[in-house]
């Protein structure tokens, strides 16, 4: 009998790194999938994602509206309480074997909370991992305890969960499901990505994504406007910026962001670059700038420099190919012109990224054993488990 598999997604991001895991389980004999998508997905300012989802050949089996247009936490909170209530009717009807879910989002944990009281196992992708400067910490570490199943990235993520009292047997080492896409697409050449995007490359080139820091209060567009600052200052440099998540503060950066490349030929902004595009625009820059998780898990994989900004990111591992600095523009100044240095470069040729500790893109084939061979009897009463003492 096939076990019922449903796959929650609440942003392009998001999907960019289920996808490979949601193509595997649609063509397993063992898995039926199901396809639950919410939140940015489904809104407007954020490009209706779910139409990617649809046009890669997957159905959608269920849709919640939770995303208020709101960004005050207030707003969040509300978010979360409608997506709980839309959760609770989706998983009645669709009654899966088993939910799986990604990261640290506030919609993953509404729906987290309400597959906990309906008895609905949860499997987790990534976590264990650390970003101390948003709410997504406490987020991730919340869902872990909820899920009865773990399929972390890296050795160290793997035993940070066993740390939190889940039983190492439920703890399964798989590596970054990001980095299959660099073995199951086929990246855009140049003039191609450029004719896609409608935007021509120039001498030096920067990809910038940076978010809210959620657990700072009214410094989003401070820093945005210190990371704006220190990008004007380049000469003979493109940049191409996507847009922030649906996170507290998140359209103060939009604005200013939208301001900023209105009268700058050689700047654009993208609500949705989708994966393919984004992997094949970080391929072409000189480095991806901004506080984005895949400046740290993906960009390493491809040679690429990263400058992290600020705290949003702070805990994770790092590739030496990743250069932190402080969210003001002199700081921000020092590490741009770090990466174009002769030293810096040397760094990349021997860097190696700590998501992928297989190197053989293979973690979907990793998730799809453990979906299809994991015992489901009883998991639900879970035992803390304690360390041996000191």
């Amino acid at each position: 009998m096939s076990r019922n598999v449903c796959v929650v997604s609440g942003s392009r991001a998001e999907y960019g790194l289920l996808r490979w895991i949601m193509e595997d389980i649609q063509t397993s004999p063992d898995l039926d999938l199901q396809v639950l998508v919410t939140c940015m997905h489904l809104s407007p300012e954020f490009g209706l994602t779910y139409t990617d989802i649809e046009a890669d050949g997957f159905t959608i089996h269920h849709k919640v509206e939770m995303l208020l247009s709101a960004d005050t936490p207030t707003g969040i909170a509300k978010s979360m309480g409608l997506g709980m209530i839309g959760f609770s009717d989706a998983l009645e009807v669709l009654a899966p074997d088993l939910l799986l879910v990604l990261g640290d989002r506030f919609e993953t944990m509404a729906c987290v909370a309400a597959a906990m009281v309906a008895r609905v196992p949860v499997a987790h992708l990534q976590g264990g991992e650390l970003s101390e400067g948003a709410i997504d910490d406490a987020i991730r570490h919340s869902i872990t305890k909820m899920s009865q199943v773990h399929l972390v990235a890296a050795e160290g993520y793997r035993r940070r969960v066993v740390q939190l009292g889940e039983h190492p047997n439920t703890v399964h080492l798989v590596g970054g499901p990001s980095l299959d896409s660099f073995h199951r697409l086929e990246l855009l050449e140049r003039r191609a990505l450029e004719e896609s995007l409608d935007f021509r490359f120039g001498p030096r080139n920067l990809l910038v994504t940076f978010h809210p820091v959620t657990l700072e209060v009214a410094t989003a567009a401070v820093q945005m406007e210190e990371i704006l600052a220190a990008l004007d200052s380049l000469e003979d440099t493109h940049i191409i910026f996507t847009m922030p998540n649906a996170d507290m503060e998140g359209r103060a950066l939009f604005d200013l962001i939208q301001d900023f490349v209105v009268d700058r030929p050689q700047c654009s902004l993208y609500t949705s670059l989708g994966q393919l595009r984004y992997l094949s625009t970080v391929a072409q820059v000189d480095a991806v700038v901004g506080n984005s998780s895949s400046g740290l898990t993906e960009v390493p994989s491809l040679g690429i420099g990263t400058v992290n900004i600020g705290d949003r990111q702070r805990g994770r591992l790092k590739a030496a190919s990743v250069v932190d600095c402080d969210p003001d523009r002199q700081s921000i100044s020092a590490a741009l012109a770090h990466i174009q240095t002769e030293e810096f470069r040397s760094v990349l040729a021997t860097s190696r990224n700590p998501y992928d500790p297989f190197g053989d893109g293979q973690t979907s084939r990793r998730v799809l054993e453990v979906l299809r061979t994991v015992d489901l009897g009883g998991v639900l009463k879970k035992r803390f488990h304690d360390l041996p003492a000191a």
